[in-house]
């Protein structure tokens, strides 16, 4: 690597989806994040933000003939660092959205992982320390 120069933090993911109605409302009903602005492009789609930036850009498949593809092939996870532990379990029972929660081992961080829609695991990250865990 050249001195100076860094690959810096995930900006975004992007989905490509035939089921955009029920992926736009998982992200903003079950993790809370905000549809909000989009540059004009020439397909449909939506960017959604969470804490001021777009995080996740979704595509609408549907008024093309592109297939969906079943899963997110060699892309096995999606993480946000995340806050409110106990309070995402509640949303997501009281949704019923399922979800399991894992310690890392060294007890640093408690996760919970939930599918989107179109079977894209997301994994929310939770510092113990900062959560009283």
């Amino acid at each position: 690597m050249t001195a100076g120069a860094s690959v810096g933090m995930l900006d975004h993911y992007n989905i490509r989806t035939r089921r955009f109605p029920e992926t736009v409302q998982f992200y903003t009903e079950v993790l809370g994040l905000t549809n909000g602005e989009r540059p004009n492009f020439s397909f449909p789609g939506a960017w959604l933000y969470s804490e001021g930036r777009a995080v996740v850009h979704l595509v609408d498949l549907s008024p093309s003939g592109e297939t969906q593809k079943a899963d997110s092939g060699v892309v096995h996870h999606i993480a946000f660092v995340s806050r409110g532990f106990n309070a995402m379990k509640q949303h997501l029972a009281a949704r019923k959205v399922a979800f399991e929660t894992r310690e890392v081992p060294g007890g640093v961080l408690w996760q919970i992982f939930i599918r989107d829609p179109n079977g894209v695991m997301i994994e929310l990250n939770y510092d113990t320390a900062a959560e009283g865990l």
